[in-house]
C-alpha cells in the first residue's frame, strides 16, 4: 500500500510539472498568436489611417491643379470670354507638375501656356475621338471631368483636368463659352505624398477610372512592391474613382524575435509580462484611436466634438471655477479661399492654429469648430486677467504667402466669462459668440468682451449681403476702382441702374464699358476727374469728397446729379471709391 501511494506521488511530481510546463507552452503559444494578431490589427489599423490622410493630401495636391481651371473661369467670366490676358494670367498660374494651362473656346484648343512643346494640343476637344466623349459629359452636366493617365508628347504621363465654362447671354440665360483646362503631370503632382509613403516604409499603388464613363482602374504611379491584402481607400474625383492601395513593406506579420522553446522556460513570468503588455496595448491604441477622433487633422487642434467633451468635462468638476471662453474667426476667409485656393487658406488656418499654441497657456482648451471659426477655454480665470492677452493676440501681425507676394489678415475676437454670464458650454459659446458678432457689425479685426447689454442675436438672422443691402437704399450707390489710368466699376446698385436708365446690370456695364468716366457727360470728363480722382490719390483714406456734373444716361439721357465720395484703401484692389449720387434737376436731353 504504502509503495502504491509512493508510485501514485512519484507520478503526480511527474505530471503535475508537465502538465504545467505543457499549459505553460501552450498559454506562451496562445499568447503570442494573440499578440501577433493584435498586433496585425494594430498594422493594419495605422496603415489604414495612414491610406486615409495620404489620400486627403492626393485630393488636396489633384484639387489644387483644379483650382487653376477655377481661377482661369473666374477670369474668362470676368472679362466676358476675351482671351488676351491668357498669357499674363497663366504664368502666374503654373507650378512645377503642371504640363500646360489651355483655354478653349467653343470646344477647340486656342492659347496654351506655355505654348513651345505643347503645339500638338491645339485641337477640336468636342470633336476629338479620345477625348470628345469625355468632354461633352462634363459640358452636358456642367462639371470638372478628369481623363488620363495618358502618355505626353514630352515624355511622361499626364491627367487632364477640363473645366466647362458658361457665360450670359443678353437674354441672362447661359451658354457655353468653352472650356478652361489643366494637364496636370503624374506622378509628380503626388511627390510629396508619396515620398512620404515611402519614407514611412510603406508599398502603394495609385490608380484611377479613365474618365467619369468607365470602371476600369489605371495606375497612375506605384513603389513596385507586391501588394498583399493591402488597405484600401477609394475617394471620387473629377468624375473618376480613385484607389490608394498601402501595405508596409515588411508586410504584416511581425518578425519573431525568439522561439516559442525560449518563452516556455519562463512560462509565468512571460504569461504576466504579455498580458500586462497586451492590455496596455490595447488601452493605448484605444486612447490613440480616441485622440485621433477628437482632433483636428489640418490643425491639430480639438474638433468640435473633442472641444465640448473636454470643456463639459472642466467645467463639471469646477462648477464655480471661473473661465473665459474665446471665439474668434479670419476676417473675409472665404474672400481668402476665392482669391488665393484652398490650399492658401489651409495654411493661414494653421499658421493661426499655431499662434494659438504659443500664445496661450498648455492647460487652455483650443479646439478648431470648423471652417474659420475657433474656440479657447482659458482656465481659472477671469476676464479682466485676460483682457491684454487677448487684446495683444487680436492685434498680432498676421501675414500669408501666394506666389511671392505677402499679404494680411486679421480676425475677429469675442470672449465671455463663466459662472458670470453662463452655467454651461453652450451659454459661454454663446456668450462669446454674440461678442464676437459685435466685433463684426463695428468693422471687424477688434476684441470685445460680453456684457448683458449686448443684443444676443444669431449670425444668420443679420448676415446682410452687399446686395441685400444695396437693393434697398433710397439712393443710387457705386463702388469703383479709383485708378486714373484705368478706373473699374466694381459694383452697381440697382437704383444706380434705373438712374441712367438702364433695365439691367449687363446694359449699364456696356453703357459704361465698365468704367467711371463714362457715366459723366463728354464736356465735364475732364473737370470731375480732376475733382474726384486726382483728389483721391493725394487725400487720406476716409476724406468725403462732393461734386455735381452731368450724368451721361442711356440713349443721350443727362442728368444733374450730386455725389458724395469717400475713398478708402482695400488690400486687394489698391483706392476704393466709395459713392452715393442723387438726382439734382430735371432730365436734359442731349
Amino acid at each position: 500500500m504504502i509503495e502504491y501511494l509512493r508510485g501514485k506521488s512519484i507520478k503526480w511530481k511527474i505530471i503535475l510539472p508537465a502538465l504545467v510546463f505543457v499549459a505553460g507552452i501552450v498559454t506562451v503559444y496562445e499568447i503570442e498568436v494573440c499578440n501577433d494578431r493584435i498586433y496585425q490589427e494594430q498594422k493594419r489599423m495605422k496603415t489604414e489611417l495612414n491610406a486615409v490622410n495620404y489620400a486627403q493630401q492626393m485630393m488636396s495636391e489633384m484639387q489644387e491643379g483644379a483650382g487653376i481651371t477655377e481661377i482661369m473661369e473666374q477670369v474668362v467670366t470676368s472679362r466676358q470670354g476675351d482671351g488676351d490676358y491668357f498669357s499674363a494670367v497663366a504664368e502666374n498660374l503654373t507650378a512645377e507638375y503642371v504640363q500646360s494651362i489651355q483655354l478653349a473656346p467653343e470646344g477647340v484648343v486656342t492659347y496654351i501656356y506655355p505654348e513651345e512643346g505643347n503645339e500638338a494640343g491645339k485641337i477640336d476637344l468636342i470633336h476629338d475621338e479620345e477625348r470628345g466623349e469625355i468632354t461633352r459629359y462634363g459640358i452636358d452636366h456642367d462639371v470638372i471631368v478628369m481623363q488620363g493617365p495618358f502618355d505626353l508628347e514630352q515624355g511622361g504621363k499626364g491627367i487632364a483636368i477640363r473645366n466647362p465654362v458658361f457665360l450670359e447671354d443678353e437674354n441672362g440665360e447661359k451658354k457655353f463659352w468653352g472650356l478652361t483646362i489643366v494637364i496636370i503631370r503624374v506622378p509628380e503632382v503626388f511627390d510629396g505624398s508619396i515620398n512620404k509613403l515611402t519614407e514611412f516604409g510603406y508599398d502603394y499603388r495609385l490608380s484611377k477610372t479613365s474618365s467619369p464613363l468607365t470602371s476600369e482602374y489605371k495606375e497612375i504611379s506605384a513603389s513596385g512592391g507586391t501588394m498583399e491584402q493591402p488597405a484600401v481607400y477609394l475617394f471620387d474625383l473629377g468624375g473618376c474613382s480613385w484607389k490608394l492601395e498601402v501595405m508596409p513593406t515588411d508586410r504584416w506579420k511581425m518578425a519573431h524575435s525568439s522561439s516559442v522553446i525560449i518563452f516556455s522556460g519562463l512560462c509565468i513570468v512571460i504569461l504576466l509580462t504579455v498580458l500586462v503588455a497586451v492590455l496596455m496595448g490595447l488601452a493605448e491604441s484605444r486612447n490613440r484611436l480616441k485622440k485621433l477622433s477628437d482632433t483636428d487633422p489640418l490643425t491639430g487642434l480639438l474638433n468640435r466634438n473633442g472641444f465640448d467633451e473636454q470643456v463639459d468635462r472642466y467645467m463639471q468638476k469646477h462648477p464655480r471655477e471661473h473661465c473665459v471662453c474665446v471665439a474668434l474667426d479670419i476676417d473675409d476667409f472665404k474672400f481668402v479661399n476665392d482669391l488665393y485656393g484652398h490650399s492658401c487658406g489651409d495654411r493661414v488656418l494653421q499658421q493661426l492654429a499655431e499662434s494659438m499654441r504659443e500664445m496661450f497657456p498648455e492647460n487652455a482648451i483650443l479646439g478648431r469648430n470648423g471652417g474659420d471659426e475657433f474656440c479657447i477655454i482659458l482656465k481659472n480665470c477671469v476676464c479682466k486677467d485676460v483682457e491684454e492677452k487677448i487684446g495683444q493676440f487680436t492685434q498680432l501681425p498676421r501675414t500669408f504667402r501666394y506666389s511671392g507676394g505677402e499679404y494680411e489678415f486679421s480676425i475677429s475676437v469675442g470672449y465671455a466669462e463663466a459662472p458670470v454670464f453662463a452655467g454651461n458650454r453652450t451659454e459661454i459659446l454663446k456668450n462669446a459668440d454674440t461678442a464676437l458678432y459685435e466685433v463684426k457689425l463695428q468693422g471687424k479685426h477688434g476684441c470685445m468682451a460680453y456684457n448683458k447689454n449686448l443684443q444676443i442675436v444669431k449670425r444668420k438672422q443679420l448676415g446682410f449681403g452687399l446686395n441685400d443691402i444695396s437693393d434697398y437704399l433710397p439712393e443710387a450707390f457705386l463702388i469703383y476702382k479709383a485708378d486714373l489710368d484705368n478706373d473699374q466699376i466694381l459694383f452697381s446698385s440697382r437704383e444706380m441702374i434705373c438712374l441712367a436708365e438702364c433695365s439691367d446690370l449687363d446694359e449699364f456695364l456696356e453703357l459704361t464699358e465698365g468704367r467711371f468716366r463714362n457715366l459723366v457727360a463728354p464736356e465735364e470728363r475732364d473737370s470731375v476727374e480732376n475733382t474726384v480722382l486726382k483728389q483721391a490719390a493725394e487725400k487720406a483714406p476716409g476724406v468725403i469728397m462732393h461734386v455735381e456734373f452731368l450724368l451721361n444716361g442711356k440713349d443721350g439721357c443727362k442728368k444733374s446729379v450730386a455725389a458724395s465720395c469717400r475713398l478708402v484703401e482695400n488690400q486687394y484692389y489698391g483706392s476704393i471709391l466709395y459713392v452715393v449720387f442723387s438726382e439734382k434737376m430735371n432730365r436734359h436731353e442731349g
